[in-house]
């Protein structure tokens, strides 16, 4: 039995279960269903349905279905299949023998619906979509019947036998079911239970030319499969007594023999930043707009794959951003903030120069190379370290130096003593610049005494900054991302006319070239690592090749977006 102090800390989806369960519902059995449809790749939204689904099932000792609702053969491809079971095993979660498509079930609902016919509850209509809205009426206004409401059944039955004979051509004609066109809830109000659609399904071919709507389908299939719950977005809330009449239509009632499915309903996860509608996210990758679905700038679950995010972090912003019932916009610093967090723990250290000035050691003799022990992960004793080579001529970055300096700039200037990391003190004699007057190169001595970043003298320095060694360095190719909008709420237009594509970020991808040292070389496609005091990369798994990565910048150390939009409104 569950305890007081367990039911304070379920939230609201679990203590439903978890009642339901202490009263024996379905014999005590939990069974959930995540049930995408296979039309485009998941987005971090889903992250949040998928955890409630799986997290449940798991919890209460019961088990999930993953089916995909594939009833619009006109938007559907297996690409989307295979992306989506690829997601869901990645974020940690599996469904064992439990895969399932409502396509299984389209003989039975066929079948189901002929009886509803038979029973005066369904009817052909010869209204097309845009007479089926307008007779439906509106929030405040009741709707109208249809002049083709009142067909004797035999009609009926004989014209949806030849709908499914493929007599008709598509939206000719549809099955409504017969409910109440002066409900108060809209989708009482007839709602249509098949379409004409002559088009080859991915898994039934030509052997169907009309295809069942979510509404007729979801209830049943979810039925079939014994589901327990059926946990869903708020938006198919008003759903609810839809998908209860089709229930009770069909025979499946709470006394029943066949588990009847609960339909419990909860807000979406939503973040600032960003688009989650999936039309919008076509329209993204059909236009050119990003480099397909997986573009690290995307919020689908694989663009945040190839981006660098662990999948730790996007369960973790989950339980963060938590199970509500009321809708509600989550700051994206959420989910950074759940990245850096992950990434801290287990992401090896290198050093990575990304705007490169050169530093020539005058009292480094000619030639000779020092290896230096660097830690690879303080934060993990077990990472162990690395040799990082140090010669006389190094890169460090452009910002890091200033030849004017304030008195709190803790980094490199003429006659200021900084700390390489994990190397030596060194201290800036002078510089060279070309005719502009841009600073190229950095002249400057070390301390031989304070080999590995210490003193022996216990003399303190303020200022630590990373490097690379100019003769072992290679290059390569940094891409660095940004938030692929400018504004928290990109789905408004900026002006009267306007799209959420002027919201585009410009700046929400550099390509530059950095001086990484050596070991990067050696780190393989999807990995992550953190380049000191910049931030978390990862090797991109669609531009890189042996020998030669590319880095995606993942995530700053810092909310450094944040910083910015501040300074730019202060300013």
């Amino acid at each position: 039995m569950t305890t007081a102090e367990e039911k304070r800390s379920l939230d609201f989806i679990r203590q439903i279960v978890a009642d339901d369960v202490a009263r024996g519902r379905n014999g005590g059995r939990v069974v959930t269903r995540f049930p995408p449809e296979p039309n485009g790749y998941l987005h971090v939204g889903h992250a949040m349905a998928i955890s409630i689904d799986f997290g449940v099932a798991t919890e209460f000792g019961g088990r999930t279905h993953l089916r995909f609702d594939d009833t619009n053969p006109v938007k559907e491809e297996q690409e989307y299949i295979d992306s989506i079971k690829e997601d869901i095993r990645w974020l940690g979660y599996d469904w064992g023998a439990h895969e399932y498509y409502a396509s299984d079930y389209f003989q039975q609902l066929h079948d189901w619906a002929v009886t509803l016919i038979e029973e005066g509850k369904a009817y052909v209509d010869d209204l097309n979509a845009e007479q089926i809205r307008e007779f439906r009426g509106t929030l405040t206004a009741p709707g109208r019947e249809s002049p083709f409401r009142g067909r004797s059944v035999e009609e009926n039955l004989d014209l949806f036998a030849r709908m499914k004979a493929g007599e008709f051509p598509n939206g000719a004609k549809v099955l409504r079911a017969k409910i109440d066109m002066a409900s108060p809830n809209i989708n009482l109000r007839d709602p249509v239970m098949y379409r004409i659609l002559h088009a080859a399904h991915h898994r039934t071919g030509d052997a169907w030319c009309i295809y069942p709507t979510y509404d007729w389908a979801h209830g049943q299939s979810d039925a079939i499969e014994g589901i327990t719950h059926s946990i869903c977005t708020l938006e198919f809330e008003d759903h609810r007594p839809l998908y209860d009449w089709c229930l009770d239509r069909v025979g499946i009632r709470p006394d029943g023999e066949r588990a009847r499915p609960r339909q419990i309903e909860f807000a979406r996860l939503n973040f600032n930043y960003t688009v989650m509608s999936k039309r919008k996210l076509l329209q993204l990758v059909d236009q050119g707009h990003v480099d397909g679905w997986d573009d690290p700038r995307m919020p689908t679950i694989s663009g945040m794959r190839r981006r660098g995010y662990p999948p730790d972090a996007i369960r973790a912003t989950c339980t963060k951003a938590g199970v509500a019932k009321r809708e509600k916009v989550n700051d994206i610093a959420l989910l950074e903030h759940s990245v850096r967090e992950a990434l801290n723990r287990t992401a090896p250290r290198f050093m990575a120069v990304l705007d490169p000035v050169k530093v020539i050691i005058e009292n480094w003799p000619q030639g000779k190379v020092d290896e230096l022990d660097a830690v690879n992960n303080p934060e993990d004793p077990a990472a162990g370290t690395r040799i990082v080579p140090f010669s006389r001529e190094i890169y460090i970055e452009r910002e890091d130096f200033m030849e004017d300096a304030p008195r709190k700039f803790f980094r490199l200037s003429p006659g200021r003593e900084v700390r390489l990391r994990w190397a030596y003190f060194i201290t800036c004699t002078g510089v060279e610049k070309d005719a502009s007057g841009r600073i190229t190169t950095i002249r400057g001595t070390h301390d031989p005494a304070t080999r590995g970043g210490d003193s022996p003298d216990g003399r303190k320095v303020k200022g630590t900054i990373h490097w690379v060694s100019a003769d072992h360095a290679f290059d390569a190719e940094v891409r660095l991302y940004d938030r692929l909008f400018s504004v928290e709420n990109p789905n408004k237009p900026p002006t009267e006319g306007g799209t959420f594509l002027d919201n585009i970020n410009s700046e929400s991808l550099r390509i530059i070239t950095g001086k990484l040292e050596p070991g990067l070389a050696r780190v393989g496609a999807g990995e992550r690592v953190q380049f000191e005091r910049i931030g978390y990369f990862c090797v991109d798994t669609k531009h890189s090749t042996p020998g030669r990565p590319v880095f995606n910048r993942t995530v700053a150390l810092r909310d450094s977006w944040a910083r910015a939009q501040q300074q730019e409104g202060q300013s």
